[in-house]
């Protein structure tokens, strides 16, 4: 395999880390190039990069992504910024060597925050839906700090869940130990983690990206189970960028499910979890049939 191939299939895998929503966006005001630049000017070289990168991959419509024109596209976008031949092949190597982990350390960050910038407490709509269901398996698909894992644990789930952000993970296994529950965890990429078959009661994706993941949750629920899903509306993007991975347009979600029958479905206005800021939400339970 040559460089430029193993650069492009690594730009390609960040560039869908960023997008899928395995890492919680959340609206932010939007920013200019020139305001990026500025906020970045004293990080080192390869952080720099990469926040360029990922401000630039933010920045494109859902339809735009496409994984295999991501580094030529990210090449005439640093090209129309003045960026040299040899200044472009320079950034893109240091986002392919560096970039899974910068994102990773980014939600660390963040996740791990003594002053978090999100609701700590288990996701409204999942506390609705788990607690009118006898507990089970559970599996909660990019957990950061386990809010809602170890809440349905407290409940009597058997819960898994996974997440690429390591020190958030490391923090949800001491809480468990503190409230004494038992909870199963694994640093994994949803491409990385096996859902199995008809493994599960409940899955649930707060905040994460769904698209891309039909056959997986469909073959993994177990005949009964559901899948729990919480995003934010289209319209929520008026208030600034979120990414697209978790973003839906009006009625999007059921479809993407054909096999389940839905149970629950609703674009409420009510507090993100992520942002905590008062936008237009989707929330949808769907079940499998026995």
């Amino acid at each position: 395999m040559g460089l430029k191939h193993r650069i492009s299939r690594g730009l390609a895998l960040i560039a869908f880390a960023v997008f899928s929503g395995v890492f919680h966006p959340a609206p932010m005001r939007a920013q200019t190039a020139d305001e990026v630049e500025k906020n970045i000017a004293s990080l080192p070289p390869a952080q720099r990069a990469y926040e360029r990168f990922r401000f630039w991959i933010n920045s494109l419509p859902r339809e735009q992504h496409q994984p295999d024109k991501v580094e030529g596209m990210y090449r005439d976008y640093l090209k129309s910024r003045g960026f040299s031949q040899s200044e472009i092949d320079a950034q893109i190597k240091l986002i392919d060597q560096e970039g899974a982990r910068s994102e990773i350390e980014r939600w660390n960050t963040i996740l791990t925050a003594e002053r978090p910038r999100f609701n700590t407490k288990p996701n409204t709509f999942l506390v609705e839906i788990a607690k009118t269901r006898k507990p089970g398996t559970a599996l909660d698909v990019g957990m950061g700090q386990g809010r809602n894992s170890l809440w349905l644990a407290q409940q009597g789930w058997d819960v898994t869940g996974f997440d690429p952000a390591d020190k958030a993970v490391a923090l949800a296994r001491e809480n468990a130990r503190k409230l004494g529950v038992n909870l199963k965890t694994e640093i994994k990429t949803m491409e990385d983690f096996d859902f199995g078959e008809r493994r599960w009661d409940l899955i649930l994706l707060s905040y994460v990206g769904a698209r891309g993941l039909t056959d997986k949750v469909q073959k993994a629920l177990k005949p009964g189970g559901v899948l729990v899903v919480e995003g934010f509306h289209r319209d929520a993007t008026k208030e600034g960028p979120i990414g697209a991975a978790v973003v839906f347009d009006t009625g999007e979600l059921p479809p993407l499910f054909p096999e389940l029958r839905v149970v629950r479905y609703e674009e409420p206005v009510a507090d993100a979890d992520f942002g905590q800021i008062k936008v237009r939400l989707v929330r949808y339970c769907a079940e499998r049939p026995e």
